[in-house]
């Protein structure tokens, strides 16, 4: 399957991502990946080094006559978001992901594909492993953890990096030059209830919202897709009078837009509560109905009895959080046209054993918004009696229009493709941001192939577009100014 993949031009960048994807790397379990990355290093007898937070670093000199280049920084993350489908029997801590060909995309079977940004990893271990590229002295950085806390960028020491230009390779649109991106903070919830006993002859259902699309909370928020654990509130809202609510999970990462919510519910009277589900199924299919072609809402009879509940109390107090806890986007940019500036995405809610946890990515391009949004939700928490807390806050990284590097990338695409490309901030995370803290002088730009489906089952890579990007980044190694 995967010798498929390997076959695809160009043959030195997919091969080694097919390499690089045998190894397993669900983002804070990259123990193995970061030892493959250093035994790739030193199989080359380059300068390999691994820092304090597990960044691996690997050096190699100017090829002849590039000597007068400027030093580059080539930077990608070595983690990978693990989402799969609900039906898929996968472990991720312990197998590769299984990839084929479907026209011009790479997909993976049931599962992300870890293009996302494996692809930039495997540019950099060509270009590093070949004799022929023409390049200056390159620093090779594979950064840790950048999905779940960019705790790797976070980690990396001022001085230990001698480069003068970073090219970052985590854009997802080949004809996007990327010169900024959103911060981000999580924000989580945690609150109690008291524990009822399930009223008498209620009957016990399972109500389940399957089938949306999901995908990266911050680059697809704009479009509007279906949030699992905003509708199953809607749901539980809708039936209120008629359930009483014993468990809920929704959703698994906070930087994927939730797929799935399952909840576990006492009913009485059972007519009454069909009725009105019927009716809020209905109309949430209605408006999903050209966005989310597979969703499924349902409500199923257990074979089991619930003993305990949530107390009334506690249930209307936690859908009422639900429903005033803000989701999707919040601020579009004023300043740059289709671009979100802020954002929230409620991410995973448990409710089980008199605990309820409520995790969110707050996201914005604009501290200021970004610290409203956190604030509001922390209100909208508190002022139910939760705990709200904020943690993994990260920089955005704001645009440098007079970029020298920018002007080479913008020179040269137009040049090589015919037409100009877009350049452009995005509304995702970056490590850019954190990592010009500790290089303030270092001048960044992003660029990537392009990958659709990102933090999904859904991801997929175009063929096309790697070779037309691999082209872009040879042509970009010939071109960094003299120092």
């Amino acid at each position: 399957m995967n010798e498929e993949i390997r076959n695809l031009e160009p043959k030195a960048l997919w091969n080694k991502f097919a390499d690089l994807n045998a190894v397993p790397r669900p983002s804070k379990k990259e123990e193995r990946v970061i030892a493959f990355m250093k035994d790739f290093g030193k199989s080359l007898n380059l300068e390999t080094i691994e820092d304090e937070v597990g960044n691996v670093i690997i050096r190699k000199n100017a090829t002849k006559g590039m000597e007068d280049r400027k030093m580059i920084v080539l930077q990608s993350h070595l983690d990978m978001v693990h989402q799969k489908n609900n039906d898929t029997e996968f472990d991720f801590d312990k197998q590769g992901i299984e990839m084929y060909v479907d026209g011009d995309w790479v997909r993976a079977k049931g599962t992300t594909l870890g293009a996302d940004n494996g692809l930039g990893v495997a540019t950099i271990m060509a270009i590093l492993e070949s004799d022929t590229i023409e390049h200056p002295a390159i620093e090779a950085l594979f950064t840790i953890d950048e999905e779940t806390g960019m705790t790797g960028a976070k980690g990396l020491k001022g001085g230990l990096l001698k480069g003068d230009i970073l090219l970052n390779l985590d854009t997802e649109e080949d004809d996007e030059i990327g010169v900024g991106c959103a911060g981000g903070v999580d924000v989580t919830a945690d609150g109690c209830y008291s524990e009822v006993d399930a009223p008498k002859n209620a009957t016990s259902y399972s109500i389940q919202v399957t089938g949306l699309n999901g995908g990266h909370s911050g680059m697809d928020i704009v479009k509007g897709l279906g949030n699992a654990n905003k509708m199953m509130n809607r749901v539980l809202f809708a039936t209120k009078d008629f359930m009483r609510l014993a468990k809920l999970e929704g959703g698994s990462l906070r930087n994927a837009i939730p797929r799935e919510s399952v909840a576990k519910v006492a009913v009485t009277p059972e007519a009454e509560f069909l009725s009105e589900f019927e009716k809020i199924k209905n109309d949430i299919l209605t408006e999903y109905k050209s966005l989310e072609t597979n969703l499924t809402i349902t409500a199923k009879k257990l074979n089991e009895d619930l003993e305990t509940v949530m107390s009334e109390e506690g249930q209307n107090s936690f859908l009422n959080v639900m429903n005033a806890a803000h989701n999707g986007v919040y601020r579009m940019s004023p300043d740059i046209e289709d671009l979100v500036e802020t954002s929230n995405n409620i991410a995973k809610v448990s409710v089980a054993d008199g605990h309820i946890k409520i995790e969110c990515l707050t996201r914005s391009s604009v501290e200021s918004s970004k610290n409203d949004l956190a604030n509001s939700l922390t209100s909208i928490f508190e002022l139910a009696g939760y705990k709200a807390k904020l943690a993994g806050d990260y920089p955005g990284w704001a645009p440098n229009m007079d970029s020298a590097i920018l002007k080479v990338l913008d020179s040269l695409y137009q040049e090589i493709n015919g037409e100009k490309a877009n350049v452009a901030a995005c509304h995702a995370g970056l490590e850019c941001g954190i990592l010009g803290q500790n290089y303030p002088g270092m001048d960044m730009i992003s660029f990537g192939p392009t990958i659709k489906g990102a933090h999904s089952p859904d991801e997929r890579a175009s063929i096309s577009s790697a070779q037309k990007y691999w082209d872009f980044v040879i042509e970009i190694l010939k071109n960094i100014p003299k120092k």
